[in-house]
């Protein structure tokens, strides 16, 4: 499996998910668009891990719930690659809100960040790749698509949304050799909890003790790491995958089975 020579523009890119995806990608030889809103500094530490993977990286600063940002970046990723081959929406936002302290502007960033902004990217790319016959569309939903989060409806809400625009958009593109698919995390370990700094500890440096406990809620003995979602990206974006569309992989290390 390689990807090398495609361009893949991921959105959320500066931190967690959007960072591990990023790498993965450039490990197997893609170029990479790494887009954020607010998060500089943090993007500059993906290009340069791009970089260390022996690949080539461009940041694009977007809102993606402002179609003409949207627009512009994609614009920007064309202006120096040529392409676009492989979009990751990855983008979102999670304020934690309980039920009654939702008002109308926090649900509105909610849908139109996590929602909307997937709709918006999968539109201003679409173009390019219906000029190229192929592209690779992935979206970042949640294993809380399918279950309750108990601590947030609005963004449960908007990633059982995702599951429907991904069927739906899968339809649509298909006679264009466009592929849409989803994966469905659980657990990620995003390199901080509430706002502060905390290492993410790789698979095999995982104690037996942390794997007894964990294995309370996860089989697998531990909670996900950004590469986790990371190589199911890069399978989803490849020729291997090319007969794989309005799918959904769900990644938490089995605890959606408990």
């Amino acid at each position: 499996m390689s990807l090398r020579g495609k361009v893949a523009l991921v959105t959320g890119a500066g931190t967690g998910i959007g960072r591990g995806v990023s790498i993965e990608l450039a490990r197997q030889g893609a170029l990479v668009a790494i887009n954020h809103f607010d998060r500089a500094e943090d993007a500059h530490t993906t290009l340069k891990m791009v970089h260390e993977a022996n690949s080539d990286g461009l940041i694009v600063q977007a809102d993606v719930a402002e179609p003409d940002q949207v627009k512009a970046m994609v614009e920007q990723v064309g202006e120096r690659y040529g392409r676009i081959d492989i979009l990751v929406n990855n983008a979102a936002t999670q304020p934690n809100l309980g039920l009654m302290d939702y008002d109308d502007a926090s649900y509105d960033r909610v849908i139109s960040v996590n929602l909307l902004g997937y709709l918006n990217c999968i539109q201003a790319v679409v173009p390019v790749m219906k000029a190229q016959k192929q592209g690779r569309i992935v979206c970042m939903s949640s294993v809380h698509a399918k279950r309750p989060t108990d601590f947030d409806a609005v963004y449960a809400m908007s990633k059982g949304g995702i599951k429907m625009l991904v069927r739906e958009s899968a339809i649509e593109l298909a006679q264009y050799g466009i592929t849409v698919n989803m994966i469905e995390p659980g657990a990620v370990q995003v390199g901080r909890k509430s706002g502060n700094p905390r290492p993410i500890v790789p698979p095999d440096q995982v104690t037996a003790e942390s794997r007894r406990r964990g294995a309370r809620k996860f089989p697998l003995g531990r909670i996900g790491i950004p590469s986790d979602i990371g190589h199911i990206v890069c399978f989803l974006a490849s020729d291997e995958a090319e007969f794989i569309t309005g799918a959904a992989i769900r990644a938490d290390g089995g605890s959606m089975l408990l």
